[in-house]
């Protein structure tokens, strides 16, 4: 049976940004846009935060019409003296792409000895994974990453879509966004569980650079359950791998075990890298299964959707969430309660250790009034 198409009218990630962090991903210095000035400004200042220079053709209405080829090739010349950079990306938009504009013809023009990463993609494919897709292609084709690398990325994103068409931000046609759950209540069950001796597993299942927010609500957890003496009564699990994924995700999954160690939080269980959130969910269901069957509640954290129920058969299940179109689609997994941290992705851009969240925050300071 054919798949049943959803016509989506809820705003969706792009993938021209989707290219762009994948740039980042791949350690390039400076990413450009060959577009008009303000396309994907918010995420491009984002970037500038997190270590890389991002700068526009500012292509303009004669632009439209004649192309940017000038434009591009002496931006590139420009860039290579004013950062010279290792490695650089040129990511395409809506505008030039619908010119005709090829890439490849301006970076030849340029003539410069720095590798650079070509990605001709647009913002009008259904899905912004294609984005990654592109700029993964583009940079195997340049030799960045090898064709092994190339087809592990490109079943992650297969995966990563699937994941979003069963219970995320593409499974219904429209999605009404929600800020979940108050947090104070939930940072309240979850002490309440550990007071009465409950046995939990807290999962951080994060995409990337998250994590770094993310990891925060384990610790937390486990700060509780050990001022209370409950510490043997909580078991955690992290994607963190350091082996797996391109240069900076194999940072983060470092940076953050550093940090799990440094709060003396124990992962008793790697469930892979920190890019294959897509796919861990059969590994957690096993691991679960034969280890922790008895357990009687989960905190799960980043993609929460990824991982499916039938991991927590008689579990009360608290998720949290950066994505406030993701709540009601938990909710109707069975999660019982669903934390939004509304601004988790902003503050996660350009750190290397972990960064208190707002539920985190909670917990702590609940903790205190409730137990002390």
């Amino acid at each position: 049976m054919a798949e049943k198409h959803i016509s989506i009218i809820h705003p969706r990630p792009s993938s021209i940004v989707a290219a762009l962090y994948t740039l980042r991903d791949l350690n390039v210095d400076v990413a450009i846009l060959h577009g008009p000035p303000g396309c994907s400004f918010k995420h491009a200042r984002l970037l500038e935060e997190d270590g890389i220079h991002v700068l526009t053709t500012a292509l303009d209405e004669n632009g439209f019409v004649f192309g940017g080829r000038e434009e591009l090739s002496s931006l590139l010349q420009k860039t290579n003296e004013m950062f010279n950079p290792k490695l650089i990306g040129v990511v395409g938009t809506c505008a030039s792409m619908i010119i005709g504009e090829e890439l490849r013809e301006p970076i030849q023009d340029a003539d410069l000895d720095v590798p650079v990463i070509g990605v001709e993609v647009h913002a009008g494919y259904p899905n912004n994974t294609k984005g990654v897709l592109i700029a993964l292609e583009s940079a195997e084709d340049i030799g960045i990453i090898d064709g092994e690398e190339l087809e592990r990325q490109r079943h992650l994103l297969t995966e990563a879509t699937n994941v979003e068409k069963r219970h995320g931000a593409a499974s219904k046609e429209y999605l009404v966004p929600s800020r979940g759950d108050v947090k104070y209540k939930v940072a309240g069950r979850i002490i309440e569980l550990l007071k009465d001796g409950k046995k939990g597993v807290t999962i951080m299942n994060a995409k990337k650079e998250t994590g770094y927010m993310f990891a925060d609500i384990s610790v937390a957890v486990n700060e509780v359950a050990k001022k209370l003496g409950k510490e043997e009564n909580i078991v955690n699990m992290a994607n963190v791998d350091d082996s797996l994924g391109l240069p900076r995700v194999r940072d983060h999954a470092k940076n953050i075990m550093a940090g799990f160690e440094k709060n003396g939080t124990i992962i008793h269980e790697n469930i892979g890298g920190m890019d294959e959130y897509p796919v861990t969910g059969e590994l957690v269901t096993g691991i679960i299964k034969e280890k922790y069957a008895d357990y009687d509640f989960a905190v799960i954290t980043g993609v929460p959707h990824a991982i499916p129920m039938d991991s927590f058969s008689g579990m009360e299940v608290i998720s949290v969430t950066n994505g406030p179109r993701q709540v009601h689609p938990l909710k109707d997994m069975g999660h019982k309660y669903v934390v939004v941290e509304i601004d988790l992705h902003p503050k996660t851009l350009g750190v290397n250790e972990i960064v208190e969240s707002e539920f985190g925050a909670t917990i702590r300071e609940l903790a205190k009034d409730m137990l002390d």
